[in-house]
């Protein structure tokens, strides 16, 4: 009797454990798809085990099974997909795990209720299994997951960070459908397909190869087929556009960091900036090659800029010196990050104002000396600002005790969306600007698209997060935003990846197989050193759909599959799913 009773009580305990273990599962599963692994292909099977446990909740608080499954998901995932946080923070990495797994929740909560297929009919009828409740359940769960995701990245500040259509970065034709509805939008295809897979296995044994004729099978083929033939086209129609050759020229330090403390003295770095440069140009001379542009990656130099409202600007000594000197090697716009002050001109001086604000900035720099800037908009936060200072005063101990750093005020954020520009092959080029990881905000970048040529410029620093996978995972979110808006890219890190994105998200140079990517002998990014890229520059980019409406198609899609779900029914007694 006892021996019965304790196998009744493991029996019960596995029963209540392996649906959460399952969920977990799932989400390291998923962490897969994502640097250092980059097994691009786990995305499109990472959900059928989760989606088959979340569809055969049943009881009266599915949602919050749901929920609590969708969550454990969400929170595996993100604990091994930020684990590069922990550099900085275990406890930051803990904490932003268990919040961006809320949206897990809510989807998990979402598909276990009004996405579930165990629903009524919108006819009326039982059948458990109707292609039309199928279709629509599987269209349902694909879209809000979407609207999950935009949420994500929009809500109290945001965070989209690797977004399933991230993953996709490598399937080159699938991607180029992210200028239609972003990154975000991608995210519908391997959610439908696995929707449409789990219905698929359901009905196998019992339908055979009928299942091909489901509606849901048929939509998941043609869709993940109208994606790769649309990629196709775009690919082609990008190569016959007519472009001109950009010259950038990166130099990255690779400067060491501690949390946000730079453990290299100043002088030293100025040097290097220098050194680097004088080197890049002494080789590039003996190519008979100069670049159109020089990079330098965020907050290079450590002087200030000031800056006042009627354009005149000032530098700290240190600034002007490396710079004059660097400028010495040739004619070309530098383009670097530093940190902007605000001044007011009295006489011929300028002053700093007595409330004057910070800004982390990119700055251009013409071969005429004439300065443009551009203040970043989306602060990093505990990074660059800290919010509910005023009435959480603690808040300032918990930054200074995990970065081991002085708290010396936030920065403020910029709001102008107007391009900067500069000169290139007798063209005058617009620059979209971007600011550390604004690179992975397409809806922030888009509102800088304009017609004619544009390139995307982003100056950043990872060097926070060493040499773990946080500068790859950056990357390949930085990348999409070339596709989205159809302009090639330029970044320059400190430490991290310094590359040339094309028009296509490649970081191949058109017709040369070796990737734009500044890396060592090892095929490292973390390194010091320089490379001379080549961007080519569509005189008459298109304009895509993504730059026209933003976000409004995957929120229009997100309310859809709410529509959907609704009109999926009432639910139906328990049935199995798998």
């Amino acid at each position: 009797m006892a021996e019965s009773s304790r196998t009744s009580l493991i029996r019960r305990m596995f029963l209540w454990l392996h649906r959460p273990a399952i969920a977990a599962g799932s989400g390291v599963l998923l962490s897969l798809a994502y640097a250092p692994a980059g097994q691009g292909w786990v995305v499109w099977l990472w959900m059928i085990f989760l989606l088959g446990i979340i569809w055969n909740t049943d009881g009266p608080r599915r949602g919050w099974k749901g929920f609590g499954l969708g969550w454990t998901a969400g929170a595996a995932f993100f604990l091994f997909n930020l684990s590069w946080l922990a550099t900085v923070s275990i406890l930051a990495q803990i904490t932003l795990a268990c919040v961006m797994a809320l949206y897990f929740g809510l989807w998990g909560a979402f598909a276990a209720t009004l996405g579930s297929p165990r629903r009524r009919d919108i006819d009326g009828g039982d059948a458990p299994d109707g292609c039309c409740r199928a279709w629509l359940s599987s269209f349902a769960c694909a879209a809000v997951w979407c609207g999950t995701e935009w949420l994500r990245g929009n809500l109290f500040g945001g965070f989209g960070w690797n977004g399933l259509g991230v993953a996709l970065q490598n399937h080159i034709h699938i991607s180029q459908a992210a200028d239609i509805a972003g990154v975000t939008g991608l995210a519908f295809l391997p959610v439908f397909v696995q929707c449409a897979a789990v219905r698929a296995l359901r009905r196998a044994r019992a339908d055979g190869w009928r299942i091909l004729r489901r509606a849901d099978v048929i939509s998941a083929v043609a869709l993940v087929a109208g994606a790769w033939g649309y990629g196709h086209w775009r690919l082609r129609q990008l190569d016959s556009l007519p472009t001109f050759p950009v010259k950038a020229l990166l130099v990255q330090l690779n400067i060491p960091q501690d949390a946000a403390k730079v453990l290299v003295p100043e002088e030293e770095v100025h040097q290097g900036y220098e050194e680097e440069t004088a080197a890049a140009f002494a080789a590039l001379a003996a190519k008979g090659e100069t670049p159109d542009w020089l990079l330098w990656p965020e907050s290079s130099l450590f002087g200030r800029l000031m800056r006042a409202d009627n354009g005149s600007w000032g530098m700290w000594r240190e600034n002007t010196e490396t710079i004059r000197r660097v400028k010495e090697l040739g004619s070309f716009t530098l383009m670097l990050g530093l940190t902007e002050l605000e001044a007011e001109a009295q006489g011929d001086e300028l002053v700093m104002k007595d409330d004057a604000k910070c800004y982390n900035s990119l700055c251009v720099l013409s071969p005429a000396g004439e300065l443009q800037s551009f203040r970043k908009h989306h602060l990093v936060i505990f990074g660059e600002t800290i919010p509910f200072l005023d009435s959480v005063p603690f808040l300032k101990k918990i930054y200074e005790q995990q970065s081991g750093a002085k708290y010396e005020g936030s920065y403020s954020s910029g709001v102008s969306f107007d391009p900067l520009h500069a000169d290139a092959g007798g063209h005058t080029v617009g620059l979209i600007p971007t600011v550390c990881f604004e690179d992975t905000i397409g809806n922030l970048a888009r509102k800088f698209a304009r017609g004619g040529p544009q390139v995307i410029v982003n100056a950043t620093n990872d060097g926070w997060f060493k040499e773990s996978e946080a500068a790859d995972q950056h990357f390949a979110n930085a990348r999409f935003r070339a596709i989205e808006l159809r302009r090639p890219m330029l970044r320059c890190a400190n430490s991290g990846v310094s590359a040339a994105v094309s028009a296509a998200g490649s970081v191949l140079r058109q017709g040369l197989d070796v990737p734009q990517i500044l890396t060592d002998a090892s095929g490292s990014h973390f390194t010091r050193g320089w490379k001379l890229v080549r961007v080519d520059v569509p005189l008459e980019p298109p304009f895509t759909l993504y730059a026209y409406a933003g976000d409004w198609i995957v929120i229009g899609l997100a309310l859809a599959g709410c529509v959907a779900g609704w009109r999926l029914g009432k639910p139906v007694p328990p049935a199995s799913v798998l």
